[in-house]
């Protein structure tokens, strides 16, 4: 689990589109502020299918960083 506040752009030599997968999403109240957990979903032909995979946390100062990114990239105005 990790709380993410920032966003780096970064480049690789090879990019592939992977697989999709669920997602789910909670708010909460911690340390005195709002935040959104977001909890990914193994693929179905995992050894535990539909066990969560990964979770990320994001506060206000992440949430903003992430729409900026998404603002930025896709041209959402």
């Amino acid at each position: 689990m990790a709380l993410v506040r920032h966003f780096e752009r970064t480049y690789k030599d090879r990019y592939m589109v992977h697989d999709e997968i669920n997602a789910k999403y909670m708010v909460f109240e911690g340390d005195g502020r709002k935040l959104i957990q977001i909890d990914t979903f193994g693929r179905g032909y995992r050894d535990n299918p539909g066990k969560q995979s990964q979770t990320i946390q994001l506060d206000q100062e992440g949430a903003f960083a992430l729409y900026a990114v998404l603002k930025r990239e896709f041209d959402f105005s």
